[in-house]
């Protein structure tokens, strides 16, 4: 990862993200940010996942694998979109908002896995440390981020997941060639 954001910088995105929640779940007009008063680092391009939960539960989790705009306006666009438009669950309701809580994934850029066998792929994956994304010959893609491994501990559980999520056969990533690709994240919440 570039650099670490700082405690400031990282309250001011969770700040702005809830700001942002609060503001797209009532329907209100949002309060424009001021990102020329933002730091440097949250200036710029940034690639983020905003997950949203509610008693510990996921609520709603939404965003993206390559940074093509401002990391606060991603953060900002995504916890709007985790709120509305995950087409898991329904939208999250004013009702609601006191007892969500919001956590930030910032992502480095991903990078290809290359691997010459199953046995390799296996070998190479990191629980916890890695998040995984999957893309078939068709362009069907999923990911799941490094904090999904603490659900699915397991290697091969996780790809069945995740193939799951791609919308192919558990047991795709054993037989298909799957162009497989890692990322870290900076993870914080609320």
């Amino acid at each position: 990862m570039e650099t670490q954001l700082t405690q400031d910088e990282k309250k001011t995105l969770l700040r702005l993200a809830r700001q942002a929640l609060e503001t797209g779940v009532r329907g209100d007009t949002p309060v424009p940010a001021r990102f020329s008063e933002l730091s440097p680092a949250l200036q710029a391009n940034g690639a983020t996942f905003v997950t949203l939960t509610r008693r510990g539960e996921l609520r709603g989790c939404i965003g993206t694998l390559e940074a093509h705009q401002p990391l606060a306006r991603d953060v900002q666009e995504h916890a709007v979109a985790a709120a509305l438009n995950d087409y898991r669950f329904p939208q999250v309701t004013p009702g609601e908002l006191d007892e969500i809580e919001i956590e930030v994934s910032r992502l480095t850029p991903p990078q290809p896995l290359h691997y010459t066998s199953i046995e390799d792929l296996l070998a190479k994956l990191r629980p916890g440390i890695d998040g995984v994304t999957l893309r078939d010959k068709s362009g069907r893609r999923a990911t799941f981020l490094p904090q999904v491994w603490q659900q699915l501990p397991d290697k091969e559980q996780f790809l069945s997941h995740l193939c799951q999520k791609m919308g192919a056969s558990p047991d795709a990533w054993r037989s298909a060639n799957l162009a497989v690709e890692t990322y870290q994240v900076e993870e914080f919440h609320e």
